[in-house]
């Protein structure tokens, strides 16, 4: 089953195929079968236009695995991963020469 743990959109900066992107949906993604866990950070840039455009598209979009092991979900470890995801996101977000404004949220956090 997955499971979004974390999902939040910021204000960012990147470009792709000639596209500028000015925001980022930021998520860590839970998925357990058969006895086995893992987590996905991962961060997908796109053009944002105005206010009301969340079109997401998913052709600058970088994951990475952050944990795969037996067990379930844990949410002592979920927390762990929340507090190093800036840092997991920036260094993805780096290796493309792109940014994440952390501190320029442009929706609420969702929690899964």
């Amino acid at each position: 089953m997955t499971v979004n743990v974390y999902e939040q959109y910021f204000e960012a900066e990147h470009e792709f195929g000639g596209v500028p992107r000015r925001a980022a949906l930021v998520t860590l993604v839970s998925d357990s079968e058969a006895g086995m866990i893992s987590y996905k950070a991962a961060v997908s840039f796109f053009p944002h236009r105005d206010e009301e455009d969340y079109a997401v598209s998913y052709d600058d979009y970088y994951e990475t695995e952050v944990y795969s092991a037996g067990g379930r979900r844990s949410k002592k470890r979920e927390k762990a991963f929340l507090a190093e995801l800036p840092a997991i996101i920036d260094s993805l977000s780096e290796e493309k020469g792109a940014k994440v404004f952390w501190d320029r949220p442009l929706r609420e956090a969702r929690l899964g």
